[in-house]
């Protein structure tokens, strides 16, 4: 991977991914997760893609990305620990490939800095249409509810830090929005933020680097620092949460505190850990919570690796609550005893290096690993990893379940439970 730094605040990565015929481009701006900003930021990246200096309109953007070969172009928000982070992200053919040699990843380039530095569309009517999209997608994240489960056992696990907070904001934030605060948010982080770019293909980075400083260099920039990792250790008594909606099937979500930041020796086995206890269908929670003893439709753990936390998602029938709940905790016992048999070990290491090979052949889950090891400020390759992963002991994996402690528990019941 090469680093070229177009300022302080501007970074651009090339990652060679050549075997592919397309190449992608991310953006990612870097905020404080916070309640001041949570809405607006999570609004703000579909209103700049609405219209700016390159292609003031909808229908300008769709012609523009028609001449590169229909490529695409897509906005959104992110999470990663107390990293609320704007993005852009792009995809188009590699310049190898363009029927007429034109620079494709370039003029790609171009097409989102002036997005970037240049946005036209903060005016009510496009506000207004953005912010009802946002309210859908709140509405959308509180009908999935195997995921707003976890949503609220974070809520309730991390009330007393940001992380609690949506990537989405809320209802309420969203609606306190208008053009004038939206672009007054616009012009107060553009130029006080960390920006990271990656492009990953087969391109002219150094093309692609002049196409960015053309922009960037016509703005003063503040100086910008990366939101810094916080891990929380658990205090008092487990925390139980029961909320009744009207649904058919119960959702139980357990939260964990690690005690293992992601600098910390014992991460990856903590990663092994996860895999083994409910990574995938090789995992103990799969085989003998949902397989062998039947009390749970799916069950399932997951590593937030910025927060050092891990959570349990099980959709169980109300009435094996206690059961599911109790044979969840005998199986992380399990683990934390070193009752993992040859099978266990093997799959769970293999399959994490499994999807960490995928990576080259997906340039988004690239730039996803990329900025994590970047957050994190770990810095690992792939091939680090994986050798990492691969010199990890089951007397390791011990050591990394040990410290994990239960710190909240979510149950989503039926109306008529108690």
């Amino acid at each position: 991977m090469e680093i070229l730094n177009i300022n302080d605040n501007i970074s651009l990565y090339s990652i060679p991914m050549k075997k592919l015929k397309t190449s992608s481009l991310g953006v990612y701006i870097h905020r404080p997760l916070c309640e001041e900003e949570a809405s607006a930021n999570a609004v703000l990246p579909y209103v700049m893609k609405r219209g700016f200096g390159l292609c003031p309109n909808a229908k300008a953007v769709s012609d523009y990305l028609e001449n590169l070969y229909g490529a695409s172009l897509g906005a959104g928000v992110l999470k990663r620990g107390d990293d609320h982070i704007i993005y852009f992200s792009a995809e188009t053919i590699s310049d190898k490939y363009a029927p007429q040699g034109e620079c494709l990843v370039a003029d790609t380039a171009e097409l989102m800095m002036s997005l970037l530095f240049e946005p036209r569309a903060f005016d009510e009517e496009n506000v207004e249409r953005e912010k009802k999209n946002a309210v859908d997608r709140i509405t959308a994240e509180i009908n999935d509810k195997r995921q707003y489960a976890q949503l609220r056992c974070c809520e309730e696990m991390c009330k007393d830090e940001s992380f609690a907070l949506s990537r989405l904001g809320t209802k309420d934030g969203v609606d306190a929005l208008n053009a004038e605060i939206l672009k007054k948010r616009y012009e107060e982080i553009i130029t006080s933020s960390p920006i990271y770019i990656y492009v990953c293909g087969d391109a002219d980075i150094n093309a692609v680097a002049q196409r960015i400083r053309a922009y960037a260099s016509k703005l003063t920039f503040k100086p910008a620092s990366m939101p810094k990792e916080k891990i929380f250790e658990r205090h008092g008594d487990v925390r139980r949460v029961t909320e009744n909606m009207d649904v058919v099937q119960g959702k139980l979500c357990m939260g964990f505190r690690t005690g293992t930041p992601s600098d910390d020796g014992d991460y990856i086995p903590l990663t092994v850990m996860n895999s083994i206890f409910g990574g995938g269908a090789h995992s103990k929670l799969f085989n003998n919570v949902r397989e062998k003893l039947s009390l749970c439709y799916y069950a399932s753990s997951s590593i937030v690796r910025s927060k050092g936390l891990m959570f349990v998602n099980a959709g169980i029938e109300f009435s094996n609550f206690d059961k599911a709940y109790n044979e969840i905790l005998v199986q992380l016992d399990a683990v934390k005893n070193g009752d993992i048999s040859e099978f266990e070990f093997e799959s769970s290491v293999n399959a994490l290096i499994n999807q960490l090979e995928s990576y080259n052949d997906d340039q988004n889950a690239m730039q996803i690993f990329c900025m994590g090891e970047k957050i994190s400020g770990t810095n690992y390759s792939i091939d680090d990893m994986k050798e990492m992963i691969r010199r990890v002991t089951i007397e390791d994996v011990k050591r990394a379940a040990a410290k994990t402690e239960l710190d909240t528990v979510y149950f989503l019941a039926g109306k008529e439970e108690k």
